[in-house]
Formats: C-alpha cells, structure tokens, sequence
C-alpha cells in the first residue's frame, strides 16, 4: 500500500514538475541555453558591463605583497618592511621603511614590468616576487 501512494506521489510530481516548465516556457522566463535569440537584451547589456569592469581592474593595484626583516643586526622585532603594490602588468611600486634604532627611513621605487630600473634590495625583490604570485 506505501509502494502505491510512493508511486503516486512521484507521478505526481513529476506532472507537476512537467507544468511548471509549460508554464515558464509561456512566459518567456525559460530560455534554451546557447541560442542567442533567446537571450534578453539585457543580458547582453551586463555582458558589455563585466568586460569594461574587467579591462577596468586590469589597472586595478592587485597584486601586494609584504616583506617584514630586521635590517640591521642589532635589532630584531621585524620593525623594517618592504610592500609590492602592482597592477597586472606588473607596474606599480615598491615602498621600503628600514627602521633603526634612532631613526627610520622610507624609500619608493617605481616598477614597470615586474622590474625596476633602480636598484632593489633582496627584500624588495621578495615581495615583488610574493606579489607576483
């Protein structure tokens, strides 16, 4: 007798289930996936607004990365630091802060290509390296 109302049940459901798909067939709210005469217009308005998005973060400074150290022997805590902060192409800059018992000093240097025409300490290139991935 469970076997027949499960049964039932099921059959149930799936007339339901095969209504519920007329029904949004009719309204138009149920497109076939791939054919682009079925896809509303604007969908193809945000396709146009991710890929500007997209060009957008490619300038975006993305890639960051942060090496801390001890610049001098006598010191410790990691109180020196070096920070990657690049786009995609790898254009940006690195920031260095040595710091010393008396004094800290704070350095940019600029970066195109993952690269720099000045040159960079160990640590610097580090962090490039970590921001690069």
């Amino acid at each position: 007798m469970s076997t027949a109302l499960a049964g039932l049940a099921l059959l149930l459901a799936l007339i339901a289930v095969g209504l519920g798909v007329l029904a949004l067939r009719r309204v138009g709210a149920l497109h076939i996936v791939g054919d682009p005469e079925a896809t509303p217009e604007d969908v193809h308005g945000l396709r146009q607004e991710v890929a500007a998005l997209r060009a957008e973060g490619e300038d975006a400074l993305r890639h960051v990365a942060v090496v801390r150290y001890d610049a001098f022997g006598d010191m410790g805590g990691h109180l020196s630091w070096s920070m990657a902060l690049l786009d995609d192409a790898g254009n940006g800059v690195v920031v260095s802060s040595i710091h010393a018992r008396s004094e800290a000093r704070t350095y940019a240097k600029s970066i195109t290509s993952w690269t720099s025409e000045q040159q960079l300490s160990p640590e610097e290139e580090e962090a490039i390296s970590h921001a690069k991935g």
